[in-house]
């Protein structure tokens, strides 16, 4: 039974197509014909018409101009035509899809979040949320089962619209940004801390090292004096006998210091 329905519906689209060129072409030939016996260039068609019992003059041409009319005439209801022909056509081969909800589902929802319907009880939301879809440019094709499903899911959907309400988003958003960027602000003052500390751990090694050669150079100058002062006449001597006692505070010139030492039986 289907595929009878489906052969007829075949057959019906093929003979209104067939049907619409030949009026076209019919109302165009006769344009052009009666336009030709206008200006003298074809002759008029001949008609023996009679009435009340005598012949009727140039019949053929008020035939011809009456066909013309009529052909023209109906040439304007053509374009109506067409659009009802693809109505019952798009009527035939609809179908409720997932992909067209989803879309009314997602502008409606859209517009539910940034807060444009205010009606509370479950008709009147509904109703203005199925106003709000048929008044949308974008969803002028869809079937109304669609936009009514689609309005539907919103009002059920209304308190997840509230939760997510542009206003609320918008909010978070600017929250996480300032957290961002603080968080941001203390990482490069982080890294600035790093950077100190690595400078100062450097200079601090720096100046240890420069010291214990300081320490190491003057160790060796010591050494040396000690060498050099003897001969340069630059020693203190303490006698054995009655050594001066030595304070606390003299001890750093105890490298100057060479005791007087007896001479031995030898001598």
């Amino acid at each position: 039974m289907s595929q009878l329905r489906s052969i007829a519906y075949l057959v019906q689209f093929v003979f209104q197509r067939l049907a619409l060129a030949i009026f076209a072409l019919a109302a165009l030939a006769l344009t052009g014909a009666s336009l030709m016996a206008a200006f003298g260039l074809w002759d008029w068609v001949s008609l023996d018409l009679q009435y009340a019992g005598e012949p009727v003059e140039n019949a053929g041409m008020y035939a011809q101009l009456a066909l013309t009319a009529l052909a023209v005439g109906l040439c304007f209801f053509l374009p109506t035509n067409r659009r009802v022909m693809q109505l019952e056509t798009s009527h035939r081969q609809f179908s409720v899809g997932m992909q067209d909800v989803a879309r009314a589902y997602g502008m409606v929802h859209a517009a539910d979040r940034a807060e444009t319907f205010q009606m509370s009880s479950e008709f009147d939301s509904v109703r203005e949320r199925l106003a709000y879809l048929r008044d949308h440019p974008d969803l002028s094709t869809l079937e109304p089962a669609v936009l009514e499903m689609a309005a539907q899911m919103s009002h059920v959907a209304r308190d997840l619209a509230e939760v997510y309400s542009d206003e609320k988003l918008a909010r978070a958003r600017s929250f996480l940004k300032q957290r961002q960027e603080e968080v941001e602000l203390f990482n490069s003052r982080l890294d600035q801390a790093k950077g100190i500390s690595t400078e100062m751990k450097h200079w601090l090694h720096e100046v240890e090292l420069e010291e214990s050669v300081a320490v190491a150079q003057l160790e060796r100058l010591r050494e040396e004096m000690r060498e050099i002062m003897p001969e340069i006449g630059l020693e203190r001597v303490v006698p054995t006998e009655t050594p001066a006692p030595i304070r606390r505070a003299d001890s750093t010139s105890l490298d100057n210091i060479v005791i007087d030492l007896p001479p031995k039986a030898a001598e």
